[in-house]
């Protein structure tokens, strides 16, 4: 490796040492997104973006497949229809970005900029459904929101960002709560299938669900700095919209009734949740599933064989490029060396070297990612070859963060031990909570650890409260959390 080579990697701050400046360090380095002119915004690069839009087109196939309709509502809202909900309101108010003046003229209301759609969402259902034969309405948008945050970081928080919200209106409690759970069922396949990223499911307690909602699900992670990352949330809304918004339909004995609704999401934080689940001390691994690129090739090139080479990668392109994500790296201002560590900075799963050498012996060097083991593979193996490497990985990548989190879970009957887990902000505490937000509320101030989820499985005490040695009602995970 040259002296300009190694400077490449030394860009990038030790895990170990600064895990925030590391996260930072790769999300730029690797050209996912970078700072914006506007405070709090950032600008996703084509990179970035392009694994966006893998996991978007991957999850939009998923919530297609359970029957719904993707539309588009406005960006704006009257600030008389978002406080129509006071309490949906009161949770968002901080973050509430308004519109004040429209061209030169003051607006006689404020508009906000949506931090999230239930408000515009519910005035319009309103005027859709009238009859029991509407229902169920199942919807969902892909659009971007805006909370003014006071502290942003790429992908993981900042003031614009994208997601999905589904939005469903149905006939019963029951259909209702069905669809909250499909929902947050969909998310914990998507998140384990595509992004590698295990996940516990469950329920969020009452200080922590969403404004307005009955109950709010969520799917957590435990990225590999040990701390919690709420990756997706699925909220049964009961029919507290409804009866705010005067969503009403006719049944079939002909009787008005208020419809139940949900809400559910996940945004561009999925990103940044990838980027810390995998990542290294080198920058990105990227599962296959989701890379951008699933196999870059670079050529060992030479003034005497360049042409050889170059053929062989022509080849290479031709017959991979049919199922396989790849691309060449045909650059001449830079050594072979230097786009090694790029691309392994850009995590892309399998590197595919050739030179002179590979040419004469009908066989290129494939490196992958996550490992670093090299194999010398004959051509006429390549393709199935790469292909079994793409699956291997993204089942390892997926075990090795299923392992971490066994690792750093604790199941914990005594507060100074919860203590002295959290004092180093290491992982999951499975805990027996008595069900106070006094408790729960307490535990936070002194070890900035909230209750992440109360699991779907799992979730019966069994034993006093961690903190006030009062009955257990609730078995449930704590950790500290993005």
């Amino acid at each position: 490796m040259s002296k300009r080579d190694d400077d490449f990697v030394k860009e990038i701050t030790s895990k170990d040492e600064d895990f925030s400046r590391w996260y930072v360090d790769v999300v730029r380095k690797a050209e996912m997104a970078d700072y914006s002119s506007i405070k709090g915004c950032m600008v996703i690069k084509p990179y970035g973006y392009e694994l966006w839009e893998n996991i978007r087109n991957s999850l939009d196939k998923r919530i297609k497949a359970t029957g719904h309709k993707n539309a588009y509502f406005p960006l704006f809202v009257p600030e008389s229809l978002l406080k129509k909900e006071e309490e949906h309101v009161e949770g968002f108010a901080p973050e509430v970005a308004w519109i004040t003046h429209g061209g030169d003229d003051e607006l006689e209301e404020r508009i906000a900029i949506r931090p999230t759609s239930e408000a515009i969402i519910c005035a319009t259902y309103s005027q859709w459904i009238e009859s029991w034969r509407d229902l169920p309405l199942l919807i969902n948008q892909w659009a971007n929101v805006v909370r003014w945050e006071k502290v942003t970081r790429l992908f993981l928080r900042t003031r614009e960002f994208l997601w999905q919200e589904g939005h469903t209106a149905h006939a019963t409690a029951e259909e209702a709560e069905e669809e909250t759970l499909k929902m947050l069922e969909v998310y914990r396949e998507f998140s384990e299938t595509e992004l590698a990223m295990p996940v516990l499911t469950g329920r969020k307690s009452e200080s922590q669900k969403f404004p307005g909602a009955v109950h709010t699900y969520a799917v957590e992670a435990l990225m590999s700095n040990g701390w919690a990352l709420q990756a997706g949330t699925s909220h049964n809304l009961g029919q507290h919209f409804a009866k705010v918004f005067d969503i009403q339909y006719l049944d079939q004995n002909q009787q008005q009734q208020y419809v139940w609704q949900t809400s559910w999401g996940v945004s561009t934080r999925l990103v940044g949740g990838v980027v810390m689940t995998h990542g290294d001390n080198a920058g990105l691994i990227l599962p296959p599933r989701i890379a951008p690129i699933q196999a870059i090739i670079v050529p060992i090139l030479f003034d005497k064989t360049r042409d050889v080479v170059l053929n062989k990668v022509e080849q290479l392109l031709a017959s991979l490029s049919d199922g396989v994500r790849v691309e060449a790296d045909l650059r001449d201002m830079y050594t072979p060396g230097w786009k090694f560590n790029e691309w392994e900075m850009k995590g892309v799963p399998l590197r595919i070297e050739v030179g002179p050498r590979d040419v004469k012996n009908g066989q290129v060097v494939l490196v992958r990612r996550d490992t670093r083991e090299k194999m010398f593979v004959k051509d006429a193996d390549l393709r199935s070859v790469i292909e079994k490497n793409l699956t291997d990985m993204q089942a390892d990548l997926f075990q090795r963060a299923v392992d971490f989190r066994s690792e750093n879970t604790y199941e914990v009957g005594d507060f100074k031990e919860f203590e002295s887990i959290m004092e180093s902000g290491r992982g999951f505490i499975y805990a027996n909570w008595c069900g106070s937000a006094e408790c729960e509320n307490e535990i936070q101030s002194r070890t900035s650890a909230t209750i992440r989820v109360i699991p779907t499985e799992g979730s019966e005490p069994t034993g006093q409260c961690i903190f006030c040695g009062a009955k257990g009602k609730y078995k449930v995970y704590f950790a500290k959390a993005y």
